[in-house]
């Protein structure tokens, strides 16, 4: 998926501007670096378009341990806006890269996410079983 396709997608899913899924993928994107362990984001990362690779990168090889409700509190702090702007944006960022990759890799990623991110993932989700990073 090229990049101008990947942000018009996040874009459509909410019915928000193009200028408005920029910011909200990139942040989305980099909070979902933090809460995956480096190898993950390196992986996810290599599957998206180069324009917003940097954002999946990240300093350190491990995983933060955060909840649903702090994600969605840092994209919102980084994207500049309101809270359901924030997790609306979220939901379609994740649909979007659920797309975007390949399926081992985007459940390789849920995976390491607590099971309360699941239900921003989309029917797909419902086919992975729980497991502990590393099995």
């Amino acid at each position: 998926m090229e990049y101008a396709e990947f942000i018009q997608s996040v874009a459509t899913r909410p019915k928000m501007s193009p200028t408005l899924a920029e910011p909200i993928t990139r942040a989305t994107l980099a909070t979902l670096a933090e809460r995956l362990s480096g190898g993950q984001a390196r992986d996810l990362a290599a599957q998206l378009p180069e324009e917003l690779r940097g954002d999946l990168r990240k300093p350190d090889e491990n995983a933060e341990p955060f909840e649903l409700p702090e994600f969605f509190e840092r994209v919102q702090q980084r994207a500049a806006v309101e809270f359901q702007v924030a997790t609306d944006g979220v939901r379609a960022v994740l649909d979007t890269l659920r797309d975007a990759v390949r399926a081992k890799e985007f459940e390789d990623s849920v995976a390491q996410l607590p099971k309360e991110f699941w239900q921003l993932t989309g029917p797909a989700a419902t086919r992975l079983e729980p497991r502990q990073v590393g099995t």
